[in-house]
C-alpha cells in the first residue's frame, strides 16, 4: 500500500491525532517534557498513549499547551494558567451557544 494512502498519512490532518511524541511536542513548544506531564497532572491535556505506553500529543493540544506556556512565560503558576484556560474555553464556548440561540431566534422572526 503506498505510503500516501495509509491511515497515519490520512490522519496528518486531524487536528486531534496523537501525531507528536512527548519529546517532539516539548521541542516544538520551546519548554520541557516535565511542563506537559505537569500539564497533564493538572488536567488541562490527556495526551493519547502509543502501544508502547509513550504519550503523544494532537496539534489541539499542543496549542493549549503553548497558550498554557505563555501564561507561565507571564508568571502565572501552572496550575492557575490551566485553570485560567479552562474559564476562557467555557467562556468561548457560552459566546458560540448565545450566538446560535440569537440567530435562532432572528430567523423566527417578531411573530413570538
Amino acid at each position: 500500500m503506498p505510503a500516501e494512502n495509509s491511515p497515519a498519512v490520512g490522519n496528518l490532518d486531524n487536528d486531534d491525532y496523537p501525531a507528536y511524541t512527548m519529546g517532539r511536542a516539548a521541542d516544538l513548544l520551546g519548554t520541557t517534557p516535565a511542563f506537559l506531564r505537569a500539564l497533564g497532572e493538572a488536567r488541562l491535556i490527556t495526551p493519547l498513549r502509543s502501544e508502547g505506553g509513550h504519550r503523544r500529543y494532537s496539534r489541539y493540544q499542543l496549542r493549549i499547551a503553548g497558550r498554557a506556556r505563555e501564561l507561565v512565560d507571564q508568571g502565572t503558576p501552572v496550575e492557575a494558567a490551566c485553570r485560567i484556560i479552562i474559564l476562557e474555553d467555557q467562556l468561548e464556548e457560552a459566546l458560540r451557544l448565545n450566538e446560535e440561540m440569537r440567530q435562532n431566534l432572528d430567523g423566527r422572526g417578531t411573530d413570538i
